[in-house]
């Protein structure tokens, strides 16, 4: 068995309206907090179901702020505006309320809010100085397990994106809780869970810190993501689905933090970050065709995988994994959801471009378990044009 290190988030709670409660959970664990900043976007905002929690955090006489700017991949100006109302205000706790986006700005105004250190000198892996504000994420979505995981993504050009990798960005606390999640389109529920399941699969095939309790923690989560996403998208007030896909987020979060994603996620970067595809789509559309094409490699791991997904095959290694990747592909078009990138506004001529975008994402593609090159990542994306 190799070496391997696990960190995680060290609280979570699991319980469907206990975010209703926030006020009491800040003030049993931080009893000194003054000001809290929630941090999320505007159209949730609209929904009003962030009300009950800002109402119990003022019945707790703490005083609460909300940042609402928050944009679908957002850059650093957003990120700079968020830390100066927080430093403005004083804040000495910041919640992420809302989908990856809002988790991940939260993560930075936590570590920026306090700190000399310029944003632009975080980026990478391990190069976050200091210590942060209490910090607790609150995801409104099954999908990204932002909470979970010590990453924030940055908008830092027209279309490149930018990682700060550190474990100071793990949150004090992750509150589940599927009331938030009612609101959710069919569509947004079925992509978001199939990007969580793409965290589990990659976790599971990674080929650098793969380990047993990243392996337990993605097989769980499929099972739960698996079982429950049909339910969420044609029964999209089932609290017990719901609550299961949530979970099932996050324990893909907490495998994907340990043992890292690969090339799905760098072909998949392009996709939103040129076309300005929602991250779970973009994931969603590239998955079957990138699983194929690691299938010569990650067989054995794929059927592994395929006795959650496809239990009736019983044939070999390759039948097993060519199941799953099958009934994976067949998921996308049974939710609804674009499985062509045609569909999504990509044209023949964008192929070069995003090939040679997919090759920029080192960090990933050196997960992946069957090396990639630029060739191949084109070869991927017209599979599936």
């Amino acid at each position: 068995m190799n070496n391997f290190e696990f960190q995680t988030v060290p609280h979570i709670i699991s319980q469907t309206g206990a975010a209703n409660q926030l006020g009491k959970t800040i003030a049993l664990h931080y009893p000194a907090t003054r000001h809290v900043l929630l941090v999320t976007d505007a159209g949730f905002l609209k929904t009003g179901l962030m009300q009950a929690a800002i109402d119990n955090i003022k019945q707790q006489q703490i005083e609460v702020s909300v940042f609402s700017d928050v944009v679908a991949d957002p850059p650093e100006a957003v990120v700079l505006a968020a830390v100066s109302q927080a430093r403005q205000q004083d804040i000495d706790l910041v919640v992420g309320f809302g989908g990856g986006s809002s988790m991940d700005v939260a993560k930075l105004i936590a570590i920026l809010t306090g700190s000399s250190q310029q944003l632009s000198g975080m980026y990478g892996i391990g190069n976050v100085k200091g210590e942060r504000l209490p910090l607790i994420q609150i995801p409104t979505t099954a999908g990204t397990g932002s909470e979970a995981t010590p990453i924030a993504i940055v908008t830092t050009g027209e279309t490149s994106k930018m990682g700060v990798v550190a474990p100071q960005l793990y949150a004090d606390i992750a509150i589940l809780d599927a009331q938030l999640t009612l609101g959710l389109p069919a569509a947004v529920s079925a992509a978001t869970g199939i990007d969580a399941m793409v965290h589990a699969i990659e976790a599971y095939t990674t080929r650098h810190k793969k380990n047993p309790l990243s392996d337990m923690l993605a097989t769980q989560a499929l099972q739960l993501l698996w079982n429950n996403i049909r339910t969420v998208c044609r029964e999209p007030h089932n609290l017990a689905a719901r609550q299961s896909m949530l979970l099932g987020a996050l324990l893909a979060g907490q495998s994907f933090a340990n043992a890292p994603c690969a090339a799905v996620h760098a072909l998949a970067y392009p996709i939103g970050g040129i076309f300005h595809v929602p991250h779970g789509l973009s994931n969603s559309l590239v998955l079957p065709a990138v699983l194929r094409f690691n299938a010569s490699v990650a067989h054995p791991q794929y059927a592994e995988l395929a006795a959650i997904i496809a239990p009736g095959e019983r044939g070999s290694s390759e039948a097993k994994s060519s199941a799953l990747i099958e009934a994976l592909a067949q998921l996308a078009g049974e939710l609804g959801i674009a499985t062509r990138l045609q569909q999504v506004g990509i044209k023949e001529n964008d192929l070069d471009r995003l090939a040679s975008d997919a090759m920029l994402q080192s960090r990933l593609l050196g997960n992946n378990p069957r090396d990639i090159n630029w060739e191949q990542a084109r070869a991927i994306y017209a599979e599936v044009l």
